[in-house]
């Protein structure tokens, strides 16, 4: 009886390290997910800084384009800070892709318009 007894609760034991583990490995993964979406929206508004800059200093303040990708970048944070804790792992990577692949596009348009500067010029 006290064989089965401690049996039982080593089996008990185990199961409780072993869900405490899977959740802890959760939590990280959730971590890792949203310190990569701010380290991307940082990149993007460090990049959209720049550019808006670069665009001053051709076009002067009207019509920039950067102001509207300041405010969806806005959006994307307070989504973040309203949604980090429930989002699921793969809406914490869309947003980061999303970040990623704006910042790429600005780069694009960016070339472009040095492109256009230097011949030109």
């Amino acid at each position: 009886m006290h064989t089965t007894l401690l049996l039982l609760l080593v089996i008990a034991a185990g199961i409780a390290m072993a869900i405490a583990w899977r959740i802890r490995q959760r939590s990280h993964a959730r971590r890792q997910a949203i310190r990569a979406v701010l380290d991307a929206a940082d990149a993007l508004e460090a990049r959209l800084r720049t550019a808006r800059e670069e665009i001053e200093a051709v076009a002067g303040d009207h019509e920039n384009p950067v102001r509207g990708a300041m405010q969806d970048l806005l959006r994307q944070r307070l989504w973040l800070q309203d949604h980090a804790i429930t989002a699921e792992l793969a809406q914490l990577d869309s947003v980061r892709v999303s970040l990623d692949s704006a910042r790429a596009s600005l780069e694009q348009q960016l070339q472009r318009i040095s492109l256009a500067r230097t011949s030109g010029a």
